[in-house]
């Protein structure tokens, strides 16, 4: 494990994967585009990242650590470095991303062999810790949007729910919580008072203090599915128990951008194993480090038979011949290995959207 005198380690003890200076920062990679539009012709986007954002990203990665140990140490592999490219790179068009190292449940773990609540309670432990060090000593005052995917999901709303829903001063800087595949609960029929007590469900992009949650998939998920059903799969990561009064929360990131279809954002550089990004549906890649397929695919909230999740459609006409998602891992998975990038451009102009509302009404106090 990483203590103070590591290499990357700041004065706390911290290992920062991305943190704004950091040399080689994957949150800071390029993010040139080959948009491919429905009729096959393409062209180059070109994004930087902002100069001068005004608030802060936290993002908590997945899992995606191929260590045989229950819980990861803190030493960067290229699966940390991959992951946080092809997730939170993007949203640096519009925050500064911190972006910690944790002792995460590895893929060995998650698979069974040594998982346990306590690995649970250790991978907790280690991104507390290093929210509580950005907290004291990077924040100075600015907004902060929290960015999770699955078991990064599952750490954030342990530490939403502890640190900064029932903390009126730190609930103040949140400008929204992204928390994708973790089983987000709230009332059924309702939008906040489940997992969190303050924090209520976006539902628009420039709504502020509230979280956005889904888990996507093709077809809808059946019994044994990890995910949009309460307490089940990755719901044991963050504590919780099924309850016949909760579901899972869906929002529909199409709802939080200018556009009313899905706008991917795909990674063109293969994953280096783990549960990473899945991105083979995207034949004849190009050479630039993304791929954009706008107006392929549209999404809707569905609720029924006791999963909640975001229904991901394809809408190609005719002559469309860009790849077609698969959901890779099985139907109890869906597309969860894409949940972030089959939306990555709606939730990274959300962000943006966001960032403008929160500065602008000058931090106004959460619902």
């Amino acid at each position: 494990p990483a203590g103070p005198g590591a290499p990357g380690a700041d004065a706390a003890g911290t290992v920062w994967l991305c943190r704004p200076g950091l040399a080689d920062d994957p949150c800071m990679a390029s993010l040139t585009t080959t948009v491919i539009e429905p009729d096959g012709r393409s062209h180059v986007q070109r994004t930087r990242p902002a100069a001068n954002p005004p608030v802060d990203c936290f993002y908590v990665y997945p899992t995606v650590s191929r260590q045989p140990t229950p819980n990861a140490n803190l030493q960067i592999d290229p699966q940390e470095t991959a992951v946080a490219r092809d997730q939170a790179s993007r949203f640096s068009a519009h925050c500064r991303v911190y972006a910690p190292m944790y002792p995460q449940l590895t893929v060995s773990a998650i698979g069974g062999k040594g998982f346990s609540l306590q690995a649970a309670v250790t991978a907790y432990l280690g991104v507390r810790a290093a929210w509580r060090d950005y907290l004291a000593h990077d924040n100075h005052g600015r907004g902060v949007v929290f960015i999770g995917h699955s078991q990064g999901s599952a750490m954030l709303i342990r530490l939403l729910k502890s640190e900064v829903d029932p903390v009126p001063a730190v609930r103040r800087l949140l400008v929204s919580a992204i928390l994708l595949g973790g089983n987000v609960t709230v009332p059924i029929g309702g939008d906040v008072g489940g997992d969190f007590a303050h924090i209520p469900a976006c539902h628009t992009g420039t709504d502020t203090h509230c979280v956005v949650a889904y888990s996507s998939f093709l077809d809808p998920p059946p019994a044994n599915s990890l995910f949009g059903r309460p307490g089940a799969g990755v719901s044991a990561l963050s504590g919780q128990t099924r309850d016949p009064n909760l579901e899972v929360l869906c929002v529909n990131p199409e709802a939080l951008s200018a556009t009313t279809t899905l706008e991917p954002y795909l990674p063109t550089a293969p994953f280096p194993g783990g549960l990473g990004v899945d991105s083979p549906h995207v034949s004849n890649a190009p050479a630039t480090p993304w791929v954009a397929q706008p107006d392929l695919y549209k999404a809707t909230c569905e609720d029924r038979d006791g999963a909640s999740w975001l229904q991901v459609d394809d809408i190609a006409g005719v002559g469309d011949h860009r790849g077609v998602l698969t959901q890779s891992l099985g139907p109890a998975w869906g597309l969860h290995l894409v949940d972030v990038n089959i939306a990555l451009g709606n939730l990274v102009d959300a962000v943006g959207r966001e960032a403008a509302a929160y500065v602008g009404t000058a931090k106004r106090s959460p619902r």
